[in-house]
């Protein structure tokens, strides 16, 4: 999704609080908000190429965990850190082990990130708002970020090494994806996403 920071007061730091009165109000229906450290953004829609990759990814994250019970599968998952609420993302697909799933699920904002998180990007994009994204999640629970680059037809992995160090890597379409620690077994080579005759070209959002 291509990102746009909101106009507003210097002074002023945001709080989920703050993203659900938005989302609450009817004159912002269809829009889509979030938190980086009491930042405020907004993204757009996402195109064709974004929706179709993330689906994809969504129905082999699926396909895989549904029938092994291994934990929840979500598209757009609203979730801040437990211990923050200044910060709030929205993972296009997302993974989280059964053992960290809420019990009873949430009704509003999730109070934790997933342990696998899938960003795809857009046009529009800038690629270093995304490794903020990914950085975050990182330091907030996450075990693996993968951002997934349709015009490179690749994808960033990011992960935290044993020694507590931010790990990343560009996986080319010849390569493929594994669910590490977080989700063994799982792996998505990379030509299914990216198949010889896609360009992955699109129009922004």
């Amino acid at each position: 999704m291509a990102i746009r920071e909101l106009p507003r007061a210097r002074t002023k730091t945001y709080t989920i609080d703050d993203v659900w009165a938005l989302e609450c109000d009817p004159a912002n229906e269809g829009r889509y908000f979030y938190l980086i450290d009491g930042e405020l953004y907004e993204d757009p829609m996402p195109n064709w190429t974004h929706s179709e990759l993330a689906a994809l990814i969504g129905y082999l994250l699926l396909s895989y965990v549904r029938p092994r019970k291994l934990g929840s599968v979500n598209s757009e998952l609203s979730a801040h850190p437990a211990d923050s609420r200044r910060t709030l993302l929205v993972p296009d697909v997302s993974f989280t082990r059964a053992e960290r799933v809420p019990v009873p699920k949430p009704k509003g904002y999730a109070p934790l990130f997933p342990d696998i998180v899938v960003e795809v990007k857009s046009p529009s994009n800038s690629l270093a708002q995304l490794r903020r994204k990914a950085r975050t999640y990182l330091q907030h629970g996450s075990s693996l970020v993968w951002l997934v680059l349709p015009e490179q037809s690749a994808v960033e992995e990011w992960q935290v090494d044993a020694a507590g160090q931010l790990q990343q890597r560009l996986i080319g379409r010849d390569g493929a994806l594994d669910g590490g620690a977080a989700l063994p077994g799982f792996e998505i080579a990379l030509s299914l996403l990216f198949p010889p005759d896609s360009n992955g070209e699109d129009h922004a959002s």
